[in-house]
């Protein structure tokens, strides 16, 4: 028995001082702060991985000639020349759309504003961003409310944004092709959409019209997103607050005013920032509706740029776009800090 007991103590006191041990009194001698930040180092280094070095990458690449330029050589380390170009429209005869619009000294100042990429892609994620949220703000509140067939509505406006992007496209491409689309017709018979004076007869061939009806497209499938989101945060509301300005006399317009928008407005600037986000990265939807060569925007550029190939251009203008996006998500989190984003 005691052979056996002093071979317990052993092995217990070997447990106690091997290198789990260490590791186990280590972690319980870390402060809350330290043990939080020792549990997200995974997620930091797959980050790391899968971000930062590709971004690292592309910042390299952009600091090299993709052609013959002046006396630079293919492959030549060039410095910030290539961003000089790109900034100054010095590029602009190699790519299939510029980068910046052109200003003028008379009125309008800007000019060819749907020839450039940056335009569009901002044109794009403004109004994109603005009525989706409006819209799924509305669809969040007629959901959060308790009526029969609500499951039956929420199906509904799911379903667009479960469409794939792919797909989408063609369907909103077939829609107003002439003689094809219902929504649009021909010179000689033209459709409503026509006769309004919303579109022209051959929308999907003019920049501004396409840019119009991919933003609608866009509008369409993604609102469903932010009304999920928003109606996820409207119902973490606690309900009780309700029953107290309903005791106080409060109207409906007053609960909404002085309740669900002050607490729902954090969930409405996160959902924001992630479409923002989306946004400015849109590629997809205007490959398949209506090419690259009539909607140009930073996505498109980067990956005809990438297929000329032009591969110093296309990181240039991909490294930008990083930046652009880093500096609207730097304005979203600086100016909205104070309502809990």
């Amino acid at each position: 028995m005691a052979t056996e007991q002093q071979s317990g103590e052993t092995l217990s006191d070997t447990r106690r001082s091997g290198p789990y041990a260490s590791a186990i009194n280590w972690m319980e001698s870390l402060s809350e702060t330290q043990f939080a930040y020792l549990l997200l180092t995974p997620a930091l280094v797959l980050l790391g991985v899968i971000a930062v070095y590709p971004l690292v990458s592309t910042f390299s690449m952009s600091l090299f000639a993709d052609r013959l330029t002046g006396t630079a050589r293919l492959g030549e380390f060039v410095g910030l020349q290539n961003y000089v170009d790109l900034f100054t429209g010095a590029r602009n005869y190699a790519l299939p759309s510029q980068f910046l619009p052109t200003f003028s000294s008379e009125f309008p100042f800007v000019t060819n504003i749907y020839s450039s990429a940056l335009a569009v892609t901002l044109i794009f994620t403004v109004f994109s961003v603005l009525f989706e949220t409006l819209i799924g703000f509305g669809q969040a509140l007629i959901l959060d409310q308790d009526f029969r067939g609500r499951r039956w509505v929420r199906v509904a406006i799911i379903i667009p944004w479960a469409v794939p992007i792919v797909i989408q496209g063609m369907i909103w491409y077939l829609m107003f092709q002439p003689n094809i689309g219902f929504l649009v017709g021909t010179s000689e018979n033209p459709a409503l959409l026509n006769q309004l004076g919303l579109i022209g007869t051959t929308p999907l061939r003019n920049t501004a019209d396409a840019l119009f009806l991919i933003i609608v497209a866009d509008v369409w499938k993604t609102s469903a997103f932010m009304a999920l989101l928003i109606l996820a945060g409207m119902q973490s509301i606690d309900r009780s607050l309700y029953d107290v300005a309903k005791v106080a006399g409060a109207s409906r317009w007053q609960q909404f005013k002085l309740i669900t928008f002050p607490l729902i407005l954090p969930t409405v600037l996160v959902a924001m920032l992630f479409r923002t986000i989306d946004a400015m990265r849109v590629y997809g939807i205007i490959q398949t509706m209506a090419g690259c060569q009539t909607v140009p925007s930073l996505s498109c550029l980067v990956v005809t740029t990438f297929n000329t190939p032009l591969y110093g251009t296309s990181a240039t203008v991909a490294f930008v776009t990083a930046g652009i996006i880093a500096v609207v998500v730097s304005v979203y989190i600086v100016n909205f800090a104070s309502e809990g984003l």
